[in-house]
């Protein structure tokens, strides 16, 4: 499970970032707000822990922007604001939860776990659509017709970000850090190597869709011409 901390307090940041990976979660961390909106707008996490006093752009204008794009990420506002007026107005802009800090880590994951469940309950938003295929993020399933494959997990995150991207030139950076995190090293060949991997996949299922290769920008996902 993917979490998204967009947080400026830096010591706090590093704490939450131990702990949950400890707890088995892969954490990304954004410290701005502009930063913030728009790796939250990509929807390539599972939950986002939002602090509402942010450089450049507040937690609640993050909120109200996802939740005008319609993206339904689970979001706990973590704030030192706790007065009641304040949770009542931050659950009302369409946050799950609110945690004033300071709080403990064990409350934090109780959180998680409580938001995570209701989410669970909904109708799924991780099954994704383009062209004449599907991929069901929660299994990793690539699906074409009758077939499927069950990817491996970074494969399946990487399809994930291009079907809910499609037709977008996506630039190498932008899919490096959407995929593999902000602060990720990787080596040069990683993201070609998957790319071949999902483009193989797809040619064998006999997809209408491709991963193009645009010179000198990035990749897309389209569908085939004539097809």
């Amino acid at each position: 499970m993917r979490i998204l901390i967009i947080e400026d307090d830096a010591s706090l940041t590093e704490l939450l970032s131990y702990g949950l990976e400890d707890e088995g979660f892969s954490v990304d961390i954004c410290q701005d707000g502009y930063e913030g909106l728009f790796l939250a707008l990509q929807e390539s996490h599972d939950i986002i822990l939002l602090d509402r006093m942010l450089p450049s752009l507040a937690g609640e204008s993050i909120l109200k922007r996802m939740r005008q794009d319609g993206v339904k990420t689970p979001v706990i506002f973590i704030t030192a604001l706790g007065e009641a007026a304040e949770k009542i107005n931050g659950l009302d802009l369409g946050a799950d939860d609110y945690l004033v800090k300071p709080f403990d880590l064990g409350e934090l994951m109780a959180r998680i776990r409580s938001v995570m469940r209701r989410s669970l309950d909904q109708p799924s938003p991780f099954l994704l659509q383009f062209g004449d295929i599907s991929f069901s993020e929660k299994e990793s399933k690539l699906m074409y017709g009758g077939e499927a494959y069950i990817l491996p997990k970074r494969e399946g995150e990487l399809l994930a970000f291009f079907m809910r991207n499609p037709g977008q030139v996506l630039a190498r950076r932008q899919i490096i850090g959407n995929v593999w995190g902000m602060e990720a090293e990787i080596e040069d060949g990683n993201l070609d190597n998957y790319i071949y991997l999902l483009r193989k996949k797809l040619k064998k299922l006999q997809a209408a869709v491709e991963i193009v290769t645009v010179h000198r920008q990035g990749y897309c996902l389209k569908g085939k011409q004539g097809d």
